[in-house]
């Protein structure tokens, strides 16, 4: 089989580990993938992920069996309907579910109208209104500020006081720092709680939630600094037990998937569900319409299934048949950084990868390029270091032992990831 997978970052590379696993597959085409994909794919790097006229002609000239669609933006510009409308089997949802990512307000409004548990809000297309509603005597802070449509996952703001969440308005709406993605804005309460990330295939239908995980936005060691794309993750995630994924498939997973076919826009491919287990429960934080990055880097180790044949049971809408399973143990992935990320940083440095590092170790390859035979960086996540272990504490003590040994120039990682989940365990 011909495979192709756009997209060109950690996610997608793990994505196509997997598929390889796969005896069938022959080729895989990653467009327009990146330097270190180049050892497992054939990147296409003059076409870009949102170049859909191009993607769809190639797909067809190249005789592509099977696409898979990873980011937001392809998905939610239509990438999936083109392609199937070129007759190519292909995973993801179309661009009218992709709404649920792409557009916070309908969203939003879908949980309210089929009461779906999450955070109270209010939506606001005029900065004026919106001004006026916070400095209202029923709002409290910190309080959350998040542009309606996609920001590169920025467009969410926690101001902790009035004066900032004035600025806020001001920046998202006014200012148009996420472009036409703030002509909307969502304010909401703000929810205390551990988070939990939870992807789940779906053709619609039938759900099969995978592995959870924890990431870790912040850059800074102790959830400091400037929040970021994230600086790594860890699975399953302990504070993700038995009885709150029970409720989790009762009261959020199942209604979503009805919610959506209701609405005639039913959900196919990859649903993100980003949580917060309140002390009223489980709520809903944000739905993405695709796989998480740096979430996809943990879970997609632990899939016991093989990755291809889910793929096209939800495609098929014949995932109700299929059991999906899971190995036991745990996986941690650490973000090997470029110095000043997120922010400025800079590029072009050489990355030094050894040669022997363990067998339960991946490298994830996120922001570098290829020059010549030599691979140098070229973003501001560089590398995701993933290992898999018996326990929580084996993978973490094996990623960052690799992520120590690989060396570029402004290399900059967290060194507390996992340490809250390893703290529930222990209490």
């Amino acid at each position: 089989m011909k495979l192709l997978v756009v997209g060109g970052g950690g996610r997608e590379h793990a994505i196509i580990r997997k598929l390889k696993e796969n005896p069938q597959v022959e080729t895989i085409y990653a467009l327009p993938g990146n330097g270190g994909i180049a050892a497992d794919a054939v990147c296409v790097p003059e076409i870009g992920a949102k170049d859909l006229d191009r993607i769809v002609d190639f797909a067809k000239s190249h005789a592509v069996d099977f696409a898979v669609v990873a980011p937001d933006d392809p998905l939610a510009l239509g990438c999936v309907d083109r392609l199937h409308e070129a007759g190519i089997p292909c995973f993801g949802p179309d661009a009218k579910a992709a709404r649920i990512e792409a557009s916070k307000v309908f969203s939003k409004n879908l949980m309210k109208k089929y009461g779906i548990p999450t955070a109270r809000y209010e939506v606001f297309d005029d900065p004026a209104k919106a001004l006026e509603y916070l400095r209202g005597e029923d709002v409290g802070f910190p309080i959350v500020v998040k542009a309606d449509g996609l920001a590169l996952g920025k467009g969410v703001l926690i101001p902790q006081s009035l004066e900032e969440a004035e600025a806020a308005v001001k920046t998202i709406m006014e200012d148009k720092a996420f472009g036409d993605s703030g002509n909307e804005i969502v304010i909401e309460e703000f929810l205390t709680g551990p988070e939990v990330s939870v992807l789940a295939f779906t053709d619609g239908t039938a759900i099969a939630p995978m592995a959870s995980s924890m990431d870790h936005k912040r850059a800074g060691d102790g959830d400091t600094g400037l929040n970021t794309g994230g600086m790594g993750t860890v699975a399953p995630n302990p504070f993700y037990t038995k009885d709150v994924a029970a409720t989790c498939m009762e009261k959020i997973f199942l209604p979503t998937l009805a919610a959506m076919r209701a609405e005639g826009c039913p959900f196919k491919g990859c649903l993100y569900f980003g949580l917060m287990i309140t002390p009223d429960g489980p709520k809903v934080i944000e739905y993405n319409c695709r796989f998480g990055d740096p979430e996809t880097q943990v879970v997609l180790p632990l899939l016991k299934t093989d990755l291809l044949t889910v793929m096209e049971a939800v495609e098929n809408e014949t995932l109700g048949d299929l059991n999906v399973d899971w190995h036991d143990g745990a996986a941690a992935c650490v973000i090997l950084a470029s110095g000043g990320y997120p922010a400025s940083y800079p590029k072009g440095k050489a990355i030094t990868i050894p040669a022997d590092l363990p067998e339960n170790v991946t490298v994830y390859h996120a922001g570098d390029k290829l020059e010549g035979d030599r691979l140098v960086t070229s973003g501001g996540r560089v590398l995701g270091v993933t290992a898999v272990g018996g326990t929580l504490q084996d993978a973490l003590a094996d990623a960052y032992a690799a992520a120590e040994r690989i060396e570029f120039e402004g290399k900059y990682m967290r060194h507390d990831i996992g340490k809250r989940a390893l703290s529930a365990m222990e209490g």
